[in-house]
């Protein structure tokens, strides 16, 4: 019975070599084809800093292979320039606070002075993250946010 078995099991996998280096070599096998995109995707915005519901509402255009890739890479750069500006604001912001518990009042207005013109020019970089289709930022988003209610919430 088990010789039966064994026999069986080389002849299939033997037949389906077979069949596979046919259709190879005969190339009838048209392989996959493109598919068209369904035309869901919501990209993430390119006129402003991100949020967590930009992130929620985030959707890829699916195919029969899956996920377009140049949507998917196209987001990932988005998130990590978004989430690399967000930690050097960070840091800059603990070295201010710092600053200031240690009684250094020159040091902390110099760093606040940097952080506001730096906030200016990277208004303008956000217009030039991949995918972005603005030239600059509204005056209502978080980049271009007045820097007293901004030195009032660190504070």
């Amino acid at each position: 019975m088990s010789q039966l078995l064994l026999l069986l099991v080389v002849a299939l996998v033997a037949g389906g070599i077979v069949f596979g280096v046919a259709a190879l070599m005969t190339g009838s096998d048209p392989g996959l084809a493109d598919v068209d995109p369904d035309g869901h995707a919501v990209p993430l915005p390119g006129d402003r800093p991100l949020a967590e519901p930009d992130l929620s509402e985030l959707r890829f255009d699916t195919g029969l292979r899956g996920y377009r890739p140049d949507q998917v890479d196209a987001a990932i750069e988005r998130l990590s320039y978004d989430v690399g500006y967000k930690q050097e604001l960070i840091s800059v912001l603990e070295s201010e606070v710092s600053a200031l518990r240690a009684g250094r009042g020159a040091d902390a207005d110099a760093l606040r002075d940097a952080r506001q013109k730096s906030s200016v020019s990277s208004a303008a970089s956000v217009a030039t993250v991949p995918d972005a289709d603005a030239d600059a930022l509204p005056e209502g988003s978080d980049a271009a946010e007045d820097p007293a209610s901004t030195d009032s919430a660190a504070g």
